[in-house]
């Protein structure tokens, strides 16, 4: 059955998949974002365009709609981590939330479900195990998920099911981290950030499209959900897969001070990975398409 969706960020690597893919199947998708002529380029068979900028205007948007995808966010890695920076991490992320919500509590026809985007950053850093049951750790991007998350659960004193996709790595050739760790490799100077020995938590933006998806038609899903592969590997042995893929050696490490020169307190972020698992995506039996690195690799950068 067609559903009416609204999907906010629409114009980033996972709401323009998403996009496409919902109006594909004949869904009726409304595309919020900052820019409508930027939106009907990348989005063109989309119901509705709508410019928001949440700081100024109410989300009135949500009122009739089945669905609503929040995807909106300032891109976390774009930058060393400045004050202004961070504000605005946190700002674009929880404030945004925060307006969604109040809409929805005060909109006469509500949406069944809530999904935002949210990060593995909440585990924070160390060489550890997690899963959805793992408590916050410690650091800035842990600190912006969970009062990110919090205000998303407010949602649910409407009688809105709410979803907190809390996404690992997300691996496309034309955008995120893959993309940019793919010229290095192909001028010869590839190899692993850091010690090579801390987790890499990645997943398909293919399986990320397919993990929305079953979030909506599995109604009893609700809460965190990690999205991150079963495959997970070290930075050590995906930067050997990918240099394997591109034909090109990984052999030329990145020392961490170097990245922390560079990045500053975001390269915590790369160097100190955490082993995230998805402990209800296998309880509910989702079925992964990309499990082994390699293979994910190749048929990504084909």
């Amino acid at each position: 059955m067609s559903k009416k969706i609204v999907i906010t960020g629409a114009t980033g690597l996972i709401g323009r998949k998403l996009s496409n893919e919902f109006i594909k199947e004949g869904n009726q998708v409304t595309v919020v974002s900052r820019s409508i002529d930027k939106a009907r380029k990348i989005i063109p068979d989309a119901y509705n365009y709508i410019e928001w900028d949440y700081k100024k205007e109410p989300a009135d948007f949500v009122n009739g709609n089945d669905i609503i995808i929040h995807l909106m966010g300032e891109n976390i890695m774009a930058k060393r981590w400045s004050d202004d920076h961070k504000k605005n991490v946190f700002e674009s992320r929880v404030d945004s939330t925060y307006a969604l919500v109040k809409a929805i509590s005060n909109a006469e026809d509500k949406p069944s479900a809530f999904i935002h985007s949210s990060a593995i950053g909440f585990y924070g850093i160390g060489n550890f195990e997690a899963d959805e049951n793992t408590i916050k750790g410690n650091g800035f991007l842990a600190d912006v998920v969970d009062a990110w998350e919090k205000e998303a659960e407010k949602v649910e004193k409407e009688n809105v099911r709410r979803v907190s996709v809390r996404l690992g790595i997300v691996l496309d050739k034309n955008d995120g981290a893959l993309k940019r760790m793919i010229l290095p490799f192909r001028l010869f100077i590839g190899g692993p950030l850091g010690s090579g020995k801390q987790w890499f938590p990645w997943i398909s933006i293919d399986d990320v499209v397919r993990i929305f998806k079953f979030i909506i038609e599995n109604e009893k899903i609700s809460g965190p959900v990690n999205a991150v592969s079963p495959g997970v590997v070290s930075m050590k042995e995906f930067a050997s897969s990918l240099g394997n893929v591109l034909k090109r050696p990984a052999l030329i490490r990145v020392p961490e001070f170097i990245l922390k020169l560079i990045l500053g307190e975001a390269a915590e972020a790369l160097i100190y990975g955490v082993k995230v698992k998805s402990k209800k995506l296998g309880e509910n039996r989702f079925e992964y398409n990309d499990v082994s690195i390699s293979e994910a690799l190749k048929k990504i950068m084909d």
